[in-house]
């Protein structure tokens, strides 16, 4: 008998699949919403059958206290909408609850008082209309525990706890705060001597001068900021630096939600020099948070599925057995299976799949998935399984708060620490500049480069004091790098010439020079011994110094040289000085990343490229041709080969320009410290101060360049033209025994020094100016003034 065959058990129904944090706007819509038509029926007396039916029951529960109704709805739509976003303040219970008392309070003082003057004694008024039933509940309460005298002393008592516990000021601070408010509505000047604390929020509106003379919270001539707790933790002599997670100190943010630092005096121009107190910023108030995105498990399911049909219809079995998620692509852990193959003896034994047969099959899958491009990770390194990336239907931002405030960037404790992103595990990925030491990034145009410098100098400038980092720029560009003038730890401005762009790198080899000998005088090895010595000794330590050149083709371009020699010489022995480089180019082509500069570049960043050689320039392999583009990156680590994918930091334009107006709020235009100082940062849009590079110094490469110009030549080059008493590229070569390029750059340099004439016709002989003094040319000469 023929057995019936079994049909497969329907398919589960579909159920609602929205985030959880799209419900919580959802609702906060309807809550809005709904507080805008209360509103409006108030307002106009227009009323529907349902809102008349609202609003009776409101009056019947709280009476008067239905005008604030819509108030409550709208305060607890933007609560759930805040929390959606995971950008709800941190205002505690004691605020709400505050604001609860005061209602409460409220409606039992609205009913004693109408009933005291009769007023329910009209038919027209019922007895719980003013008051409603939560005012008479309370009012019948404390009446019945006391009288009714009583009942309005404790309500006042009960007022004062609400506006303590709802403001979070003092009792003493009420009558000033009044009288500030009088005056403001007068249009006179605010009242000294008032300190507004509103705790722990993350904004904060224009605050009062406190008094001076106050203790270390109230010094004069500072901008009123929220104050960190005596117990902060502070890094170095020179810097307030944050410690664990909850012990970070207070953000400070004006009226415009910028940071308003205390402001020191002007810093000196001389690096390693500099003795002065600043304050790091916070991450709360600067970056903007994460919101991610996640696949539907329905999803993840049927690429599963279909991974799985696909190899195995092309004879490749093998199964899905590992599923990593991350913000631009999902890795699918594949375990090869396996074939029966015949021996040499005949008999078939099971042999594993090949993983070339898996990674031959990238077009295959691509198409199976209807995802392109897919890039295969054949082995994934450490693991026994064949990573398969497939690009996510929505790529998901990775911003750079969430990676500074993961739990390997906290416990980093390097200096030069810096957020690259996550992986293709979703897992934060943290690399250490000073172990790197130097990092090359390249890639298209519009792939994420310039997104990814901003990350870095947002993380330095994060994390290090102007005392603690130093920080030379080069932007040829002229819209990427200068918008950081300004910042103090600039050692220079921004640079956008390229013709200074050399002195700057000589000047970077000549402070190596000087480092070295400072670390042979205090027997150091490197920067962190030699500051260790200074630190004994109570004198001022050496910052690190991070050199950032942005587009690096223009430099090869014009001065490759020069450029290359000196770029290669620091990356070679900088090092231990604590100078680093961070190259970028979009152009990666072997003229301008050749392999003298790859040779110590061991740390490299590769984001989306056009062709699988740009690929191999930059990585000496393929694979950065299959990336999506937009942060899609891969790094390679200076003590690893292997590769690794990432979706780099986000940070927006927003996010720098509140850093950037941080440290210059720091610094104030005539070095003192006056009491608009704070409103003269926030005006400014262009760099108050700037340490410029010496004038010594700049005299000093003036006369090398001049000296570099002259050509070791020159001086046999005069005494031949004016043997010859003529001046040609072709002498000049026959004579010299040169090149064309050194002759006709003798034949300028002669010309410029006035020894020989400008050109006449061309191919013709120049004119010599300035005669020799040889017989020969002695008797030529006397022969030209007997013929004249």
């Amino acid at each position: 008998m023929a057995r019936k065959k079994e049909t497969p058990p329907p398919p589960p129904k579909p159920r609602f699949t929205l985030n959880p944090e799209l419900w919580k706007q959802l609702v906060a819509i309807g809550l809005i919403a709904l507080a805008l038509v209360i509103l409006l029926s108030l307002v106009t007396g227009d009323r529907g059958p349902a809102t008349d039916f609202l609003i009776t029951s409101l009056r019947l529960f709280v009476g008067w206290g239905v005008i604030l109704a819509p108030i409550w709805l709208v305060a607890a739509g933007a609560y759930l909408f805040l929390d959606s976003l995971n950008r709800l303040p941190n205002i505690g219970l004691e605020r709400p609850l505050g604001a609860i008392l005061l209602y409460l309070v409220a409606l039992a003082f609205i009913h004693l008082v109408v009933k005291s003057l009769g007023g329910y004694s009209d038919a027209k008024m019922p007895v719980m209309d003013a008051g409603g039933m939560v005012g008479q509940t309370v009012a019948n309460l404390l009446v019945g525990a006391v009288n009714e005298a009583g009942a309005y002393i404790l309500l006042v008592a009960l007022m004062l706890v609400g506006i303590v516990m709802a403001l979070n000021i003092s009792l003493t601070q009420i009558p000033a705060i009044v009288q500030h408010g009088l005056a403001r509505t007068r249009g006179e000047a605010f009242m000294p001597g008032v300190k507004i604390n509103l705790g722990p929020s993350r904004t904060q509106p224009s605050l009062i001068p406190p008094l001076p003379g106050k203790g270390d919270e109230q010094s004069s001539g500072r901008r009123a900021s929220v104050q960190a707790t005596a117990s902060q933790p502070r890094g170095d002599s020179t810097t307030a630096r944050p410690g664990a997670r909850e012990k970070k100190p207070a953000v400070v943010l004006g009226r415009a939600e910028e940071p308003q630092p205390p402001l020191p005096p002007m810093m000196p121009r001389i690096i390693g020099e500099v003795k002065h107190e600043w304050t790091l910023p916070n991450a709360d108030g600067i970056l903007a948070p994460n919101v991610e995105q996640e696949l539907s498990q329905s999803e993840i399911r049927d690429r599963v599925k279909i991974i799985e049909q696909t190899l195995g219809q092309f004879g490749v079995p093998a199964r899905v057995v590992e599923v990593s998620q991350g913000p631009t692509v999902t890795q699918f852990g594949i375990e090869p299976g396996f074939v029966d193959r015949k021996g040499t003896d005949g008999q078939s034994k099971q042999v594993k799949v090949k993983v070339s047969a898996i990674a031959g099959l990238a077009n295959d899958l691509a198409l199976a998935l209807a995802a392109s491009p897919i890039r295969i990770e054949a082995p994934i390194p450490g693991r026994a399984m064949v990573g398969i990336e497939v690009p996510n239907s929505q790529t998901a931002l990775v911003s750079l708060r969430s990676v500074v405030e993961s739990e390997p960037y906290v416990k980093e404790e390097s200096r030069l620490k810096i957020a690259l992103g996550q992986d293709v595990a979703g897992q934060p990925i943290v690399a250490d500049l000073g172990t790197m030491p130097h990092l090359l990034i390249a890639g298209a145009t519009g792939s994420g480069k310039s997104v990814c410098i901003n990350a870095v100098i947002a993380c330095l400038l994060m994390t290090n004091s102007p005392n603690e980092l130093n920080l030379v720029m080069v932007d040829p560009k002229m819209v990427e790098l200068v918008t950081y003038n300004g910042v103090p730890h600039l050692v220079m401005p921004v640079i956008t010439d390229v013709d200074r762009v050399v002195n700057a790198l000589q000047w970077a080899a000549s402070e190596m020079e000087r480092r070295y000998k400072l670390f042979a005088t205090a027997g150091a090895r490197n920067l962190d011994g030699y500051n260790r010595h200074q630190t004994e000794l109570n004198e001022p330590k050496l910052p690190y110094l991070v050199i950032i050149i942005d587009e690096l083709a223009d430099l090869m371009m014009s001065r490759a040289e020069e450029c290359e020699k000196l770029i290669c010489r620091l990356a070679q022995m900088s090092r231990a000085t604590g100078i680093h480089l961070i190259l970028a180019t979009q152009r990666p082509s072997v003229d301008v990343v050749t392999g003298l500069i790859k040779a110590n570049f061991p740390a490299r960043i590769a984001f989306a490229v056009t062709t699988q050689t740009d690929s191999r320039v930059i990585l000496d392999g393929s694979g950065a041709e299959k990336l999506l583009g937009r942060g899609d990156m891969l790094y390679m680590s200076s003590d690893s080969s292997k590769l690794v994918r990432l979706q780099g930091c986000y940070v927006s334009d927003d996010e720098l320009r509140k850093l950037v107006t941080y440290w210059r709020g720091q610094v104030v235009p005539d070095g003192s410290e006056p009491e608009n100082a704070g409103a003269m940062a926030e005006a400014a849009p262009i760099p108050l101060v700037q340490r410029p590079l010496w004038e010594d110094v700049i005299a000093q490469q003036k006369a090398q360049a001049a000296a570099a110009g002259r050509d070791e030549l020159l001086d046999k080059a005069i005494e031949v033209v004016q043997q010859h008493g003529r001046a040609s590229v072709s002498l000049l070569q026959r004579k010299l025994r040169i090149g064309y390029s050194r002759a006709a750059r003798l034949i300028d340099l002669l010309e410029e020094d006035g020894v020989i004439g400008p050109p006449k016709e061309a191919g013709r002989e120049r004119e010599v100016l300035v005669r020799g003094s040889t017989p020969a040319d002695s008797r030529e000469w006397n022969e030209a003034d007997e013929e004249e």
